[in-house]
C-alpha cells in the first residue's frame, strides 16, 4: 500500500483566531480571552486531545467490525497536563508540551471481557495519533518570507 500524504493549511485571522482547512473541511481555533483570544473556538491543545480521542473512536469502530464485535457504545475521555509557562517563557522553565496525557475508554459491546481487552489493545497499538504521540515524529520545517 502506498504512503498517503495528509495535508492541512492554517491561516491566522484576526487576533488569535485561526482557520484551518483539510479536504475542504474547516475547523477554527482560538484562545481564551484571558490570554488575548476571543474564546470563539477550542485552542490547539484542546484540539490535539480531541484528535487523539477521535482517532481512538474511529479505530474502535473499524477494528470491532473486522473482528465481528458488535460495538454498542465507545467513548474516550482524554485529559493532559501542560504547564503554560513552557509556552510563555521557554524550555528553560519547563517543556512547552504535555507532560502526561491520560485516556479513559468506556466500552459496551456484545463480547466477553477477554475479546474486549484484545480489541482495546489493538486500538491502542494501531491508532496513528496515539502512535505519533508515543514515538514522536520529525517535523521538517521550511519558511518563506512574504511581502
Amino acid at each position: 500500500m502506498a504512503i498517503h500524504t495528509a495535508k492541512a493549511e492554517s491561516v491566522l485571522k484576526e487576533g488569535m483566531a485561526v482557520e484551518s482547512t483539510s479536504r475542504g473541511f474547516i475547523i477554527r481555533a482560538d484562545e481564551a480571552e484571558n490570554i488575548g483570544g476571543t474564546n470563539t473556538a477550542m485552542n490547539p491543545v484542546e484540539m490535539f486531545l480531541c484528535s487523539l480521542g477521535s482517532c481512538l473512536c474511529i479505530a474502535a469502530r473499524m477494528f470491532a467490525t473486522w473482528q465481528g464485535i458488535d460495538l454498542k457504545e465507545f467513548q474516550v475521555s482524554v485529559e493532559g497536563d501542560i504547564n503554560p509557562e513552557g509556552f510563555l517563557k521557554g524550555r528553560e522553565v519547563t517543556r512547552p508540551g504535555f507532560q502526561e496525557i491520560r485516556t479513559k475508554i468506556d466500552i459496551r459491546a456484545n463480547a466477553p471481557a477477554d475479546r474486549i481487552d484484545e480489541l482495546v489493545a489493538l486500538i491502542q497499538s494501531r491508532c496513528p495519533v496515539s502512535e505519533t504521540i508515543m514515538n514522536g515524529v520529525r517535523i521538517a520545517e521550511s519558511h518563506v518570507a512574504m511581502e
